[in-house]
């Protein structure tokens, strides 16, 4: 864990341990045993059993539990496969605890931050503020990522209207739809952190936690927009089909008006039982 030493403003690394009164700690617990994370919670700073449960399966939706001493919220951030991974975050008056089962590289290179720029270890607003603004950076990653094959699929449409792409749409709709519930609890977090008299976080923190609650509130509004837009694209891609079918029926019709009379005068000048 890392030590952030207030009284001369220096980081250290330490064995997982209870901070002492001038200190803030950070722990973080990567893919751990159970019986580390109910030693490192339950032996060591005491917290709630069903913290502890819920700390060990991670199988939570965003949310935030208040205990007597202590808080604790899940939030997701977003793997380099682009899926959302769960992280357990407990926090208290002088320590931040994270908790989560797969590698997160922006967790690894905060904490390298936080040894290099003692200040962002300084108080547990800061440390939960670093984590859950970098997690919202990643939204705006999916969001890019949503666009462009938005945009791929657009293409494809506009080049070839059979194309089968309705599956494709249907799954990114889906995942989008999964995503976008997700940011939608995180975003009930973040204000309950902001507007609300959250134990662990300065007054003048409130600002950078709004800061974060408007950029999720306008991912949530891309991914509405995205939404919409493949609905239309199904919709644009049925109309280009109708319009497609409609010039091949012309076609036909013209053809049909040409050659019916000549298939006619034809019929009749080759009858054999024509003797005139």
């Amino acid at each position: 864990m890392l030590i952030y030493e207030s009284t001369h403003g220096t980081v250290h690394e330490a064995a997982e341990r209870v901070p002492r009164p001038s200190e803030i700690a950070w722990i973080r617990m990567e893919n751990p045993a159970p019986d580390d994370v109910e030693h490192v919670l339950g032996d060591l700073f005491k917290c709630h059993p069903l913290l502890i449960e819920d700390a060990i399966k991670l199988n939570q939706r965003p949310k935030m539990d208040t205990y007597k001493d202590h808080i604790f919220l899940t939030f997701f951030a977003i793997s380099d496969q682009l899926e959302p991974r769960e992280i357990g975050i407990v926090i208290g008056s002088n320590f931040v605890i994270t908790v989560y089962k797969n590698k997160l590289p922006f967790i690894d290179q905060l904490y390298q931050t936080c040894q290099e720029v003692p200040e962002r270890l300084s108080h547990p607003g800061t440390i939960l503020h670093g984590i859950l603004d970098r997690c919202v950076d990643d939204y705006s990653v999916v969001a890019d990522h949503f666009d462009e094959r938005l945009n791929s699929m657009e293409q494809a449409v506009y080049r070839n209207p059979r194309i089968r792409i309705a599956q494709d749409i249907f799954q990114l709709k889906r995942s989008m739809h999964q995503l976008r519930r997700v940011i939608v609890e995180e975003r009930i977090t973040l204000s309950a952190i902001a507007h609300y008299s959250f134990p662990y976080t300065r007054k003048e923190d409130d600002v950078y936690f709004m800061d974060i609650m408007d950029h999720i509130s306008r991912i949530v509004d891309s991914f509405d927009i995205f939404r919409e837009s493949l609905t239309g694209l199904l919709e644009l891609q049925m109309s280009m089909k109708s319009d497609r079918m409609n010039e091949i029926m012309k076609t036909l019709t013209i053809f049909s008006t040409i050659f019916l009379p000549l298939t006619f005068v034809l019929s009749i000048c080759l009858d054999p039982n024509d003797h005139s």
